[in-house]
């Protein structure tokens, strides 16, 4: 469905971003950046989409599109980042149980001197958790690297949602529907007719 004409490289080290790009079918090289990831003054959207762009402009790939992301979670106007330790992990899921919080993820693309960025919003709503349920999922050691101490593709995370209104790929880390309307609008010359032969970066 989606065949690139060029190298693609993914700007992230999250293994949940290489599992959705690769349910794509896409080829691609996995190089992490250091890029300041320093929360601008922005909305929440647009500021995700500036520390995308500062990693995929931290990056140096000649002739491959570079494709980098930034998720965040925010309550109250606060960004809710990834817990230092378990007792922050709880005291955050404390804090989102029985509320909807906004996932947001920006997306930077950049093919030499072309950039392109875009984000996706999504509203999740957890049920009422209670303290051995927080402790349970915590004990798993699944929040402390993920932004809002939790993942919503993992088993147990999953059963702390019970509500979210937009797309599910954008609070795994990558919008998926975004990544393909973005690529197609602004880079249409890069990809390549679905089953072309000249699909340089397909699978």
């Amino acid at each position: 469905m989606l065949a690139l004409r060029v190298p693609l490289v993914l700007a992230s080290a999250s293994p949940r971003r290489r599992d959705l790009l690769g349910r794509l079918g896409l080829a691609f090289d996995v190089r992490p950046t250091d890029a300041d990831e320093t929360w601008p003054d922005l909305d929440l959207g647009p500021a995700a989409e500036a520390v995308a762009l500062r990693k995929a402009q931290a990056l140096e790939a000649p002739g491959a599109l570079v494709l980098a992301a930034d998720t965040v979670v925010e309550l109250d106007g606060e960004v809710l980042g990834k817990p230092p330790t378990p007792d922050a992990a709880r005291r955050t899921l404390r804090r989102l149980s029985g509320r909807t919080h906004r996932v947001a993820t920006g997306v930077a693309l950049r093919y030499g001197d072309r950039e392109e960025t875009a984000h996706a919003v999504t509203h999740v709503t957890f049920g009422a958790l209670s303290d051995a349920e927080i402790a349970a999922y915590v004990a798993t050691g699944s929040p402390l690297d993920k932004a809002g101490a939790y993942g919503i593709q993992d088993d147990a995370g999953a059963l702390l949602v019970e509500r979210i209104d937009g797309d599910y790929s954008n609070v795994v880390g990558l919008p998926l529907r975004l990544l393909y309307v973005t690529l197609r609008a602004a880079f249409p010359d890069l990809v390549a007719p679905p089953g072309g032969a000249d699909a340089g970066g397909a699978a």
